[in-house]
């Protein structure tokens, strides 16, 4: 497979091993330096102030992406950030498809108990605020069947707590420092130069989406000094990634933020009757009654985040505040796996994008994979004929075991880890109750380019082991993120701009790409 005269399997070039090792201090040096960094494993949950830092996991060469894929990738963004804001506002589209009367939440408890809470506080007329905020980010791999054709397809679109857009930038810095200070990679390949390396400005790009929601609380009423909320997870060891943004909304927009776990907000947050208006008091802060402009969550996307009733609690008193949220419940149901596999159904995307022309919607469908809910059962709905089968199961089940080698099953989750793939689905079909079916989706796997390998560097760690034993050659699969914002509600988009990009290599091997679970590696662009 080649675009424009390259060969990935013969990616990376060749080095000498004394290049190779200059290359890995150099990188791991940047990295440290630039701010490319976790805490280190066995961080206190009750998150101390840091005392050491590692750098991310990286790689040394950046990934091999065709240059026209890429900058469709960039421009369908704005299309995909207006379809999932208008999504978010379509209330009987959510409940038909993730509500727990007639959707999703009726097998999926966790999705259940948010829609739930989000129908009261409806039913109850205490929705205070009309806007939404969303950062987003939609994830895509090259898709390189046998018959030589080369297309984008999608992962999957994500809608709350989007990671990695300050350190995708950082990875992308590091790769041009050293292209320089290393000639080019030691002129091993005529691809490594300035023009074939995008710059990545997604720091100020994210900030810039809150600090719009920022500004239209203020224009609304809100206090000037006001600040904005980061709902964090206990002990997070990305804890970096979101100071960049904190500092660039200090710096560049005047805007002051505060951070706190849900567990701290059950008692620290407070909304006022009738204001609405969303007040935090951090336990060990000289500040009190701190007026909260844009709540936004870097976590509560997981079951396991709401323990107690409490937590739900809290994430709703959130969600009834006039603090605008990113995202808001609606938000992060319309981000659901069910939602993207619905849209490929006709019509749907034409529904929600009335004022688009038919060929960027036409190019927006062309990022879609076939995928069908294991609930299905029409033909029609499922794609393509299915083997006659005496049994009750649904259709949508029985293609999924029929095609099980070429298939990937996905729950309502993010994070990572939750996939179930391949051979491994015909014993999970067998254990998974049929109530359960309604929540989980097949998707045809993408088949990635073949053979491309690349150097992947494992964490930074505190044993200091030998420069040879940290970096590791194995085939690699590269998948490439689009962030975007928007703000919207009342049926109206009033920002919307894509603000950059993220690369994550895994070893092909493994079938997850979550860095924050440990299965792959921070990457940047190589445009071929």
């Amino acid at each position: 497979m080649s675009a424009a005269g390259f060969d990935f399997a013969a990616w990376p070039p060749q080095l000498a091993p004394e290049q190779l090792e200059i290359l890995i201090q150099k990188a791991t040096s940047k990295a440290l330096i630039s701010g490319l960094l976790y805490l280190p494993p066995g961080y206190p949950l009750d998150s101390p102030p840091p005392q050491a830092a590692i750098h991310a996991p990286l790689s040394l060469f950046p990934a091999p992406f065709p240059r026209e894929s890429f900058k469709l990738a960039q421009e369908i963004q704005s299309v995909y950030d207006t379809l999932y804001a208008q999504i978010a506002m379509d209330t009987p589209f959510l409940d038909e498809v993730m509500g727990a009367d007639q959707g999703v939440g009726r097998v999926d408890e966790f999705i259940g108990e948010l829609w739930r809470g989000w129908k009261e506080l409806r039913d109850s007329g205490r929705i205070s605020q009309p806007l939404h905020l969303g950062l987003f980010r939609s994830d895509y791999l090259l898709h390189t069947p046998e018959d030589g054709s080369s297309t984008l397809k999608q992962v999957e679109f994500n809608t709350i707590s989007v990671s990695f857009g300050s350190l995708s930038q950082r990875i992308a810095e590091l790769h041009r420092h050293l292209l320089l200070s290393t000639n080019a990679y030691f002129g091993s390949s005529p691809h490594l130069k300035p023009e074939n390396l995008p710059k990545n400005g997604t720091i100020a790009g994210l900030a810039k989406g809150l600090a719009a929601g920022h500004a239209a609380y203020i224009s609304s009423g809100g206090s000037p000094t006001s600040k904005i909320l980061f709902v964090v997870q206990p002990g997070e060891r990305n804890v970096f990634d979101q100071r960049w943004l904190e500092y660039e909304l200090l710096e560049t927009h005047n805007i002051h933020s505060v951070r706190q776990t849900f567990k701290e907000l059950i008692t620290s947050s407070s909304v006022d009757s009738p204001s609405s208006l969303l007040h935090v008091s951090p336990k060990d802060s000289p500040e009190r009654d701190i007026e909260i402009s844009v709540v936004y969550y870097r976590s509560g996307y997981m079951p396991n985040e709401y323990p107690s009733p409490e937590y739900y609690e809290t994430r709703f008193r959130l969600e009834s505040s006039k603090a605008i949220k990113c995202p808001t419940i609606p938000l992060q149901l319309a981000g659901g796996k069910k939602v993207q596999q619905v849209l490929g159904r006709k019509g749907l995307v034409e529904r929600f994008l009335p004022n688009h022309s038919q060929s960027q919607i036409d190019d927006l469908r062309k990022t879609f994979m076939d995928m069908w809910g294991l609930d299905e059962g029409s033909q029609t709905t499922v794609g393509s004929q299915v083997s006659e089968d005496a049994s009750s199961e649904p259709l949508g089940t029985r293609k999924a075991r029929q095609e099980y080698a070429s298939l990937v099953l996905k729950p309502q989750r993010e994070g990572g880890g939750n996939n179930v793939y391949k051979e491994d689905i015909p014993a999970f079909l067998d254990s998974l109750p049929p109530q359960e079916r309604e929540a989980w989706i097949a998707m045809r796997l993408i088949e990635v380019p073949k053979g491309v390998k690349g150097w992947l560097v494992r964490a930074g760690s505190l044993d200091f082991a030998a420069t040879s034993e940290r970096a590791v050659q194995a085939e690699v699969v590269s998948e490439l993120g689009i962030f975007g914002w928007a703000l919207f509600g009342e049926g109206k988009i009033a920002g919307e701009e894509e603000v950059g990009w993220l690369v994550r290599t895994k070893g092909k091997d493994s079938n997850e790409g979550g860095v924050a679970t440990g299965f792959s590696v921070l990457d940047s662009v190589l445009l071929v």
